[in-house]
């Protein structure tokens, strides 16, 4: 085989291996995942929600998942998933505003309990995500509110771990610790399944998302209703309304 052959022959594999790896880059991309400084990470497939007030059909398959926290009583009739990631503004809005009202008249009175479904939209909220999870149970909830209180610093800064970090050094978590949170793979897996149950059984797409269920029923609610449609929602699962 001559030289020139070789080369083509070279230039030819290469070819191939080129549009076999871009064909697995778009796969993975589509996935929720990219290349960053040599890590396979998730970035952002899902984008967020604008607040409305529409429901939407529930998926026939039943969407199902073991809560790590839940505010509230864990025995409360009705369950409210909240679908949302750290890094979303509206997810902010309804933690800081909303949130607290719907504690007084239906969590903190046991008719209803919250459970926090992560589905983070870019890298940052997931490892804002990976690290709220490893408070403990009695101290999640505030701490995400703290995260979201300060979402503008670390989203949009260039040292985000580093200022996760010092967040979680408040309550009490090293920051070893906490960088070993920030990188454990078995809770990013955790993550990831919730928020590919999300996608696939429930068809939801954008944050926040929430999915409000009773014995008799459920509805799901594509980004932010007002106070009224929850609250209505709510009432129309609790047993004392049937």
């Amino acid at each position: 085989m001559t030289f020139e052959n070789i080369i083509k022959r070279i230039s030819q594999l290469l070819a191939v291996a080129f549009m076999f790896l871009m064909a697995d880059v778009f796969y993975l991309s589509i996935k929720g995942f990219d290349w960053v400084d040599g890590n396979l990470i998730l970035v952002a497939p899902a984008e967020a929600a604008v607040p409305v007030s529409t429901e939407m059909p529930v998926a026939a398959a039943r969407f199902e998942m073991e809560p790590a926290f839940v505010l509230g009583n864990a025995e409360a009739p009705v369950t409210i998933y909240e679908f949302s990631s750290l890094g979303c503004s509206h997810c902010s809005d309804f933690h800081l505003n909303m949130l607290p009202e719907l504690k007084k008249e239906f969590i903190d009175t046991g008719k209803a309990k919250l459970v926090f479904a992560d589905f983070p939209i870019d890298a940052k909220s997931m490892k804002a995500a990976m690290l709220a999870r490893c408070m403990p149970a009695d101290k999640y909830f505030d701490f995400l509110g703290l995260l979201f209180k300060k979402q503008l610093n670390w989203g949009l800064s260039f040292k985000t771990e580093k200022l996760l970090a010092g967040y979680a050094a408040t309550e009490g978590l090293t920051e070893e610790k906490a960088k070993a949170c920030m990188e454990d793979d078995a809770v990013a897996a955790e993550i990831m399944a919730i928020r590919q149950d999300g996608m696939e059984k429930l068809g939801i797409r954008g944050t926040p998302s929430f999915l409000i269920r009773g014995a008799d029923g459920e509805d799901l609610f594509p980004g932010l209703p007002d106070y009224e449609r929850f609250a209505e929602t709510i009432n129309k699962y609790l047993p004392v309304n049937k």
